[in-house]
């Protein structure tokens, strides 16, 4: 009897290290709950057992299965940054690397101007047109990247958009058919014969885009996320904006910014009450043909927004288009002192833990926080 018990305990056991071994080949892992016999023991008790062997696995075309693997799939952030300005944030944008050559040569002119003007009215100075801060006084703009001026956004996005056309590329790039004014006119009025061969001047632009604005009641922040799109099709698409396509874009632009930014979008129709001589089927048009050439890629990341935004900022500050300076009231300045407040106790205990005890002598330079006193 006693033999017999001790017989069916080593075949328990026998039987637990072979799950074990199953188990570790099937999970790859080295731990397990299971008591079992020694390693020696256990192989030549079930070394008459079948080992294991894991079956093949199937390739794609055994199983008739062809779909692409996410592995494969291109990841855009993998892409040179230079490629995909309106998807990285750390990419420059392109309106503004295309103004470079423009801006350099608008400071050498008012350089050479500014000082002619000195030599000439040495007794007589102009008035200085740029308003500066001083200690008594501090001057700010209504602009900010959560509420930027809708007027002069506007104009820097016509700006932009005008450097695009201005400095392209003169390789001939394709001209997509949905994008010719030629084929899809805006108007009834008939399309000169050299419409692709003037560059509309930046106050064109910004009326046509002012106007869009206006009629539809689109904010500032819509016309930020126009360029974003802007700059994507042309990346995405490999084109060009030249003077025989550039309202059409600009308006496909609009279109999907406004719906996808605004909650109370704008519907297609109602771009035909703005333009009047355009119909609802080649506005719907416009718009399928404009979300496939961007891939259906119409998200904005907040970091490249903000990117966007300070461009915008930059090329305005370099082709002196001021945003417009007040006086910082007393008013405004404990609004910002207590915007500031709340921010500071938001980030007060983040602050806390990433404080460290000491600080070694090779990093001496830390953060200091100090608050701002407005009197």
């Amino acid at each position: 009897m006693i033999a017999l018990v001790q017989e069916r305990a080593e075949d328990t056991l026998v039987g637990l290290g072979y799950i074990q071994d199953l188990l570790i080949r099937i999970m790859g892992n080295t731990t397990s709950c299971c008591v079992s016999s020694s390693p020696k023991h256990r192989r030549n008790n079930h070394s008459r057992l079948e080992t294991y062997r894991p079956e093949p696995e199937l390739s794609r075309e055994d199983t008739g299965c062809n779909l692409q693997h996410i592995s494969d799939r291109e990841n855009l952030d993998d892409l040179p940054m230079e490629y995909n300005p309106s998807d990285h944030p750390r990419a420059s944008t392109i309106f503004l690397s295309k103004s470079q050559t423009d801006v350099r040569e608008k400071r050498k002119s008012l350089y050479i101007n500014h000082f002619t003007h000195i030599s000439e009215n040495k007794h007589h100075p102009g008035p200085m047109r740029r308003k500066y801060s001083s200690c008594s006084t501090i001057f700010l703009d209504d602009s900010t990247v959560s509420q930027p001026n809708l007027k002069y956004t506007i104009k820097c996005v016509a700006l932009a958009i005008y450097y695009h056309i201005k400095n392209r590329e003169v390789d001939g790039r394709m001209l997509l058919d949905i994008f010719d004014e030629k084929l899809h006119p805006l108007s009834k009025s008939e399309v000169p014969p050299d419409y692709d061969k003037h560059d509309p001047e930046q106050k064109q632009i910004y009326r046509f885009v002012r106007t869009l604005f206006s009629a539809a009641q689109l904010t500032a922040e819509c016309a930020i996320v126009t360029l974003v799109y802007l700059e994507r099709l042309l990346t995405y698409a490999e084109i060009d904006i030249c003077p025989a396509n550039w309202k059409r874009i600009v308006l496909g632009a609009i279109l999907l910014a406004s719906k996808v930014w605004d909650d109370q979008a704008v519907w297609n129709v109602d771009y035909c009450q703005i333009l009047k001589d355009i119909t609802v089927e080649d506005m719907n048009e416009l718009e399928r043909q404009f979300l496939e050439l961007l891939q259906f890629n119409i998200n904005v990341p907040s970091s490249v927004y903000a990117k966007y935004y300070f461009d915008l900022r930059s090329l305005a500050e370099a082709n002196n288009l001021s945003f417009p300076l007040e006086p910082l009231s007393r008013d405004k300045a404990q609004k910002l002192e207590a915007i500031s407040r709340l921010c500071d106790d938001k980030y007060k205990d983040l602050r806390k833990q990433a404080k460290k005890r000491s600080v070694s002598a090779d990093n001496l330079t830390v953060v200091r926080w100090c608050p701002a006193i407005i009197s």
